[in-house]
């Protein structure tokens, strides 16, 4: 097998495998100050399953474990959507239960998610793991380091991940593509005066602030939906606005957010986690789109009001901070006021 360099290490469309017979992450190996040493691809290797390069199906059937390796990214959001595939695969394949080996430098928001997410799933294990302690007779699916797979630029998120793991996306119904799996999940009441109360939650930052809605526009936001809906206007972040209410204090970990957003009356948000999980919990929605074209993100989610603002020159772009890229997602939100987004949330609550 041919040994990967440094940068294609990083970059390599897949998980690697070391020198010692590893299994590894590329995310652990970017985090990391240690130099990279010698690996290859993991999908070279006979019984994994790579859908870059692999033909032919994945056999579930008459299984009862299938390893699901490297999978579902980093990012909550991505992880989200990635574990509704994998309930996908559940449906048709009862009893099926996965072993899901994650990076071990994950985000401890996200580490949480795998953890509340193991009862109905299986086995979350950190990698690195041995090659030869994966069974040779159960599926084995590579779905590392997925942002640098081509598909996952041009295809929805949610088929992307049916695609990498051998489902035909377009055999799979709607209601199995908008996160339902995560009503299941053991979630803590919210604080007493809360517990019941009609609000709306603005979720507007991003893991990347050229998808965040710019801090600037934020009260004119809460202005406009009190105006129109005279409800409470939460969050995490501090906005100066008599109707808006700080949570953070009540909001620092990754089961009281859930929480959070499936109690709220009305979600408004960035591309973010919070928009798959208020389709999970099928809240009213309005989601602000930059970079990321929504069909990508918010095709398949019914109860929301996707509002995208083209920027040519950032398109597909999934990450950035550079001042010349977030002047341009300042003057695409200028618009604002100009679209009658409240119009399209108030439409998704019928």
């Amino acid at each position: 097998m041919t040994t990967l360099d440094d940068v294609t290490s990083l970059t390599h469309a897949g998980s690697l495998l070391s020198a010692q017979g590893r299994i590894t992450a590329s995310y652990d190996l970017e985090v990391s100050d240690a130099a990279i040493a010698e690996y290859r691809a993991l999908s070279a290797s006979d019984g994994i399953h790579n859908a870059n390069t692999s033909t032919g199906t994945i056999r579930y059937d008459g299984a009862s474990r299938a390893h699901i390796i490297n999978g579902m990214g980093v990012t909550l959001g991505d992880s989200i959507v990635g574990l509704t595939a994998l309930a996908a695969v559940q449906h048709r394949y009862p009893g099926i239960s996965f072993s899901i080996y994650r990076p071990a430098r994950t985000p401890l928001f996200v580490k949480t998610l795998y953890q509340l997410a193991a009862p109905l799933f299986g086995t979350v294990l950190d990698l690195p793991v041995p090659l030869d302690a994966l069974p040779p007779n159960e599926p084995k699916v590579d779905v590392g380091n997925h942002l640098f797979w081509p598909n996952f630029s041009t295809m929805p998120m949610i088929d992307f991940f049916l695609w990498a793991l051998g489902l035909e996306p377009a055999d799979i119904a709607l209601q199995e593509k908008s996160n339902g799996w995560l009503k299941q999940l053991g979630l803590p009441d919210l604080p007493r005066e809360w517990k019941g109360r009609p609000y709306i939650l603005l979720a507007p930052t991003a893991s990347t602030p050229v998808r965040s809605i710019p801090s600037r526009y934020l009260p004119g936001i809460v202005s406009r939906l009190w105006a129109e809906f005279r409800l409470p206007i939460v969050g995490s972040l501090p906005i100066e606005h008599e109707h808006y209410i700080n949570i953070s204090t009540h909001s620092q970990s990754t089961a009281s957010y859930l929480s959070w957003v499936r109690g709220s009356t009305l979600l408004v948000t960035s591309d973010t986690s919070a928009l798959h999980v208020g389709a999970g919990f099928d809240v009213p929605t309005a989601a602000f789109f930059t970079t990321i074209p929504s069909t990508l993100r918010a095709r398949d989610y019914p109860k929301c009001a996707a509002i995208d603002f083209p920027i040519p020159a950032l398109t597909g772009i999934h990450a950035s901070a550079r001042p010349a890229d977030l002047a341009l997602v300042e003057r695409a939100y200028s618009e604002l006021d100009r679209i009658d987004w409240i119009g399209a949330l108030r439409a998704r609550t019928a």
